[in-house]
């Protein structure tokens, strides 16, 4: 596992690992805890509408400057909730999910890369809508910005595997997965981008990382100026949120991004959330599409 920031690592055999950590990558769990929505109740406290705007604001001047071209912006929402995180771990359908010492839970739809007979796999997911609005695929598949928020995704995705790897090309561009909640479903586009490694990856998997790291779709592009930005106006500490966690087995290597994200504070739960700014962007949809993320996938 290791932060957004890649200041902390945290890696364990699988045979050693911590009992007080829970990950599951595709595997469907059980509970003995029966916790289904309608044991689920939860009062949220959404960041102030006006703060954010001030952010959003000032990413787009950074767009105006030519300082980025899409940069994903984040934010906090407290939370009131009527369950454990180890309980939560449980219940959530995800893809990709982790509990870590009663800290924080992530139920993640999002790959990370994952490598498999010498193949360098990353599925970078850019564009959320509420699957009850009217025709809501073709509504999210024609939405310009939606389009070019991803395409630079996908770009900035292509550009950061051919440096790791060999005859990197987009397998498909643009698919749409569900996501259920407690409450309602939501549709994702995501694509697929694949790249050729040679047969020494092993050797160099802190390398091949790090070299990726932060991953594009919450981060920006250009990534470097994007990540500088976004240290200055977000104004708090994403820690693990947005950063990665994986498996190594010895052949293969799987991850995911760390989103979706419940934390344990001092000041009690705070849910994580965010999305990328592009010139094309409107202040509300994106506010909102931050509020639509705070949810918990059970059934």
């Amino acid at each position: 596992m290791i932060d957004y920031a890649q200041k902390n690592v945290y890696a364990k055999a699988l045979s050693l690992l911590d009992e007080d950590v829970l990950y599951a990558f595709e595997t469907p769990l059980c509970s003995s805890k029966k916790l289904t929505c309608k044991a689920v109740t939860c009062k949220k406290t959404y960041p102030s509408p006006e703060v954010y705007f001030q952010k959003f604001d000032a990413v787009m001047e950074e767009i105006k400057a030519g300082n980025t071209y899409m940069l994903n912006l984040t934010a906090q929402t407290k939370v009131e909730v009527s369950f454990d995180l180890k309980s939560l771990f449980y219940a959530a359908h995800a893809p990709f999910k982790l509990y870590f010492k009663d800290q924080f839970v992530a139920f993640s739809p999002e790959r990370f890369v994952k490598i498999q007979a010498n193949q360098i796999h990353t599925y970078p997911m850019k564009g959320t809508i509420d699957a009850s609005v009217p025709n809501a695929e073709a509504v999210i598949l024609g939405d310009e910005k939606e389009k070019a928020e991803h395409v630079m995704v996908v770009d900035l995705l292509r550009n950061d595997l051919s440096m790791v790897a060999k005859e990197v090309r987009v397998e498909k561009f643009r698919y749409i997965e569900k996501v259920h909640t407690s409450d309602k479903t939501l549709l994702q586009v995501s694509s697929h981008i694949q790249g050729t490694l040679d047969e020494q990856w092993h050797e160099r998997i802190g390398d091949i990382l790090s070299t990726l790291l932060p991953a594009g779709s919450i981060s920006g592009t250009p990534k470097r100026s994007s990540v500088e930005i976004i240290e200055r106006i977000e104004g708090y500490d994403r820690g693990f949120y947005t950063g990665i966690f994986g498996i190594y087995d010895g052949t293969m290597l799987d991850s995911a991004v760390l989103i979706r994200f419940l934390e344990k504070t001092d000041e009690g739960y705070v849910f994580k959330s965010g999305g990328g700014i592009t010139v094309l962007s409107e202040a509300k949809k994106e506010y909102d599409e931050v509020c639509d993320k705070v949810y918990f996938p059970v059934f």
